[in-house]
């Protein structure tokens, strides 16, 4: 994944994803199942399938798509399971992920604190 980037927003679609989607199959479940545009520039979508070793993402780059896939060679990525929704993490929060780190807790902290 590209980790110096800085996306504007980045949302995780927790539970689980089929990962055999490609670019299409992805950017149909952000508009119908989040009701949100998947051409929205600078927006990162990450999907983790039942697998937590890999995950996908797609981004608009105002002209095309870019899928990113990243496999693990050793270890899972922490991805919060229990629901089916999207949720916007911060950029510090997506390179935490990307390092392995979970990022359950600061997630539900971030729920709770907008309540």
């Amino acid at each position: 994944m590209i980790k110096d980037y800085h996306f504007k927003k980045v949302y995780l679609a927790l539970g689980y994803t089929d990962l055999r989607y490609g670019i299409d199959g992805l950017a149909a479940l952000v508009q119908e199942k989040f009701s949100l545009s998947p051409f929205d520039e600078g927006t990162l979508f990450i999907f983790c399938g039942r697998k937590s070793d890999r995950i996908k993402a797609i981004c608009w780059e105002g002209d095309g798509f870019v899928l990113l896939y990243k496999r693990l060679s050793d270890g899972r990525f922490q991805w919060p399971r229990n629901s089916e929704e999207l949720v916007n993490i911060s950029q510090q929060q997506y390179e935490q992920l990307l390092n392995g780190f979970s990022v359950i807790s600061s997630i539900r902290a971030s729920s709770a604190s907008s309540l």
